[in-house]
C-alpha cells in the first residue's frame, strides 16, 4: 500500500528547526512534500497575495518555499498542479511552531492559518505549536503521530489545533477554545533621524480561568487538542441581525 502523502507547512519558514524535526519524524512512514514561507511570517493569519506576484523556490528532497504568507504556501501547493504535490495531499500538518497558539491566538496565528486553508479545501488539516520550553523533538514526534492518525481516522475536512506543553511526554485532552488575555498597546520611539515609529502589541498573556480549554489544560501540563469550525456564522445571535435588519429598515 502506498504511504500517506503529507504537506507540511508552517508560518516560521522552512528553515525551521520545529518544521524539519516533524518533517524527519514523518518521512519513515509518509511521503513528505514541505512547503512554507522562505522567511517568517508569524502572526500573518489568513493573508493571501493577491496585488503581488509571488515566486516558488525549490529545494531539493520535496522541500519547497514561497515568499508569501502561510497561507500562500498551502494554496500554491494544492493548485501548482504536480509542481509541488505529486497528487492530493491525505493529510497537512502545519508546524511543530515555536511557540504557542491558545485560545484567542487561532484568529492571528499563521499556524493555524496554513492548516485552515487545507481544511477550507477539504483536506484534514492539524496545526501544532510547542513553548519555549517543550522538548521539540518530542513535540515532533507527537505531530507526527497524530496527523498520520488524523489521516487514517478523518472522513472529511478537519480542523485540529493541538497546543505542546512544556516538557515531554505528555497526557493528551480534547479542549475547547480558552482565553488568552494580552497587554494591548502601542510604543512609539523615534529613529536616528527623528521620525517616527511604533510597534504594537504588549509582552507577555495571562489565561483566563475556562474550565475544559486549551489554556488549562497547557498550564496543567497537558497536550490539547483542539477542534475548530470553518463555519464562522453565528445561529444564536440569528434573532439580533434579523432585528437590526428591521430597525433599519422602519428608519428607511
Amino acid at each position: 500500500m502506498d504511504k500517506p502523502l503529507v504537506l507540511v507547512a508552517n508560518d516560521d519558514g522552512y528553515r525551521a528547526r520545529g518544521l524539519n524535526l516533524l518533517a524527519q519524524a514523518l518521512r519513515p512512514r509518509a511521503d513528505v512534500v514541505v512547503c512554507a514561507p522562505e522567511i517568517e511570517q508569524s502572526a500573518a493569519s489568513h493573508a493571501l497575495s493577491l496585488h503581488r506576484p509571488l515566486r516558488l523556490f525549490t529545494h531539493g528532497d520535496g522541500i519547497f518555499s514561497v515568499d508569501g504568507t502561510p497561507a500562500d504556501c498551502v494554496y500554491v501547493a494544492l493548485h501548482a498542479e504536480t509542481r509541488v504535490l505529486p497528487r492530493r495531499p491525505d493529510v497537512i500538518v502545519s508546524g511543530v511552531n515555536h511557540g504557542v497558539n491558545l485560545g484567542d491566538d487561532v484568529f492571528y496565528s499563521g499556524t493555524v492559518a496554513a492548516a485552515r486553508e487545507g481544511a477550507l479545501k477539504g483536506i484534514p488539516a492539524l496545526a501544532v505549536s510547542a513553548a519555549p520550553d517543550a522538548e521539540l523533538e518530542a513535540a515532533a514526534e507527537l505531530a507526527a503521530e497524530l496527523a498520520l492518525t488524523l489521516a487514517r481516522l478523518a472522513t472529511g475536512p478537519a480542523l485540529i489545533n493541538v497546543n505542546v506543553p512544556r516538557g515531554t511526554g505528555w497526557p493528551l485532552r480534547a479542549t475547547r477554545l480558552g482565553r488568552r488575555i494580552y497587554r494591548d498597546e502601542v510604543e512609539f520611539r523615534r529613529d536616528p533621524r527623528g521620525r517616527e515609529y511604533l510597534w504594537i502589541g504588549g509582552p507577555g498573556a495571562a489565561h483566563a480561568a475556562v474550565p475544559g480549554s486549551d489554556t488549562e489544560a497547557f498550564d496543567a501540563g497537558i497536550v490539547g487538542i483542539t477542534p475548530l469550525v470553518l463555519d464562522l456564522w453565528h445561529r444564536e445571535a440569528r434573532a439580533e441581525a434579523e432585528s437590526l435588519a428591521a430597525a433599519v429598515r422602519r428608519g428607511q
